[in-house]
């Protein structure tokens, strides 16, 4: 018998655990004028600062998924956010821009050791029948993580300063420990083969070259050495990965498992889901804090909405998966999101307000609650107990590299459409400004004590523009979620014989 009051801590110790990781992908993103003042960091460093930490835990997620099946899973949990807790109390103390860089980066690879571990406990802990509900709430905290982590740096940056953004990592991984120690059994899977260190080097280059182009290829250039560096890197590693996986006899990840549609259209809808829901919290934020003139943490109450409709809603979403199918409710689900990317698209303005933007916000938190949770699913039910690790982090990176890609993608195009509408306001100004004022909103917004009597109409000039050029993104964004539609109707998952019985049984009750 499982015990009920037992199965809830382990629940509660890993999405604690998972929390501490996602909150802070996002949470320097907030700090960093704070950051530059403090430590005289340049714009490449902080760069560097903020994106490091993703870029190795993307990096590492598979091989770590697969390590903690062989090793113990709750072994590898414990380890992991020791060492997260450790290098975000460094974090917190660093004196230098080098300090603070390594240690950003010990804490990626440290949350990469929680991050998959957490799924993969739930899922070997829950017995089948109460499997999917907990997947369902692991998932609600994986897509609201962010924008809680997000809200509470923002607190803490605008009421005492940017260090004490770490002091909510660090408490969830001490609270996590505990509950881990006392509640979770350190479950691991017999392999009486070696373990695939070819593959797990080559899917760690591979997934840590593509997303170091997509953060710096908007940045730096598509056509800049590191960025080049990255894509180079990335495809060939990828190729190499895929072609040694098909020849081991025993691979990190069957590559094979991708004709399995449930696995197929699972990871792609995260896939597009996590770019769309990333890109989306970039663009959000910006116009909130430049066109609408909102503090950090104002901005970022202004997405609670969305987690406060993402979170339940992934909870309940397989008991809706019941009467519905996982095929179906995806396609509604994405449909939402669409429906919530084709208001953003249109109506959001300045005139408007934050009111013209909370239907989409709303309509696209409804969607990716539906979403998250048979996504999921599909993607660890399509693989066995002993490779639940892998599992687990194969969903984990889906969403990283999409996250990853959503933020550059759509951050193009709204740099692109900013710049294009800015340039005749910007040919009547000096020539020493023209650069600024079409570099971004950012920097129109702090010359604009030098530009006299123009400042007002480029102010308001850069404002309208950064809204069109936030449309344009949006309609890439809404491009992208009817891509996952269609391929959703084509190749969605199938019901298993078990499923399609157990639904009609519900359809008769």
């Amino acid at each position: 018998m499982h015990d009920p009051r037992k199965l809830r801590l382990i629940l509660i110790s890993m999405c604690t655990a998972l929390v501490a990781v996602i909150a802070s992908v996002s949470g320097l993103n907030v700090a960093q004028q704070q950051l530059a003042a403090d430590l005289g960091a340049s714009q490449n460093t902080l760069l560097w600062i903020i994106n490091g930490y993703t870029m190795v835990l993307a990096a590492l997620l598979l091989p770590v998924g697969a390590i903690g099946d062989r090793w113990g899973r709750r072994t590898v949990l414990l380890v992991g956010l020791g060492v997260f807790a450790g290098a975000s109390v460094a974090a917190a103390l660093a004196t230098s821009t080098t300090l603070m860089l390594l240690a950003r980066l010990v804490a990626g690879a440290g949350a990469a050791m929680i991050m998959p571990v957490t799924l993969s406990v739930v899922t070997s802990s829950f017995p089948e029948d109460r499997r999917a509900n907990a997947i369902g709430v692991w998932a609600g905290f994986a897509g609201a993580g962010g924008i809680l982590g997000l809200f509470f740096s923002a607190a803490m940056v605008d009421w005492f300063s940017w260090r004490w953004l770490f002091v909510m990592p660090i408490a969830l991984c001490a609270i996590a420990f505990a509950l881990t120690v006392t509640n979770v059994e350190n479950s691991r899977e017999v392999h009486e083969h070696s373990f695939d260190v070819l593959g797990g080097v080559l899917s760690a280059i591979a997934i840590g070259g593509i997303v170091l182009a997509f953060h710096e290829g908007p940045e730096h250039g598509w056509t800049e050495p590191l960025t080049l560096f990255g894509i180079v890197a990335g495809i060939a590693a990828l190729a190499a990965f895929v072609l040694w996986e098909l020849r081991h006899p025993h691979p990190l990840l069957d590559v094979r498992l991708f004709g399995n549609r449930a696995l197929a259209s699972g990871s792609m809808n995260l896939f597009i889901v996590f770019a769309v829901m990333f890109g989306l919290f970039l663009v959000l934020v910006q116009f909130l804090q430049a066109v609408l003139g909102y503090s950090a943490l104002r901005a970022s109450a202004g997405l609670l909405p969305m987690a406060a409709l993402l979170m339940p809603l992934s909870s309940v979403a397989p008991r809706i998966v019941v009467r519905t199918g996982a095929r179906n409710l995806l396609i509604v689900g994405t449909t939402i999101v669409t429906a919530g990317l084709l208001w953003m698209a249109n109506v959001p303005s300045i005139d408007g307000g934050y009111l013209s933007v909370l239907p989409g916000l709303l309509l696209i938190g409804t969607g990716m609650g539906l979403i998250m949770t048979p996504s999921t699913v599909a993607i660890t039910e399509s693989l066995p107990a002993e490779k639940q690790g892998v599992a687990s982090a194969l969903n984990d990176t889906v969403r990283e590299v999409g996250g990853a890609i959503g933020v550059a993608l759509m951050g193009s195009v709204l740099s692109s459409g900013y710049r294009t509408n800015m340039a005749d306001v910007a040919a009547t100004l000096p020539e020493e400004l023209r650069g600024p004022v079409q570099s971004g909103i950012g920097q129109t917004l702090a010359i604009a004590p030098q530009l006299g009597d123009q400042a007002a109409g480029v102010v308001g000039a850069a404002r309208q523009a950064f809204v069109d050029g936030w449309h344009q993104s949006m309609w890439v964004a809404a491009g992208l979620a009817i891509l996952a539609i269609v391929l959703l109707v084509v190749r969605g998952p199938k019901d298993s014989p078990a499923a399609a019985a157990e639904r009609e049984l519900v359809a008769i009750d």
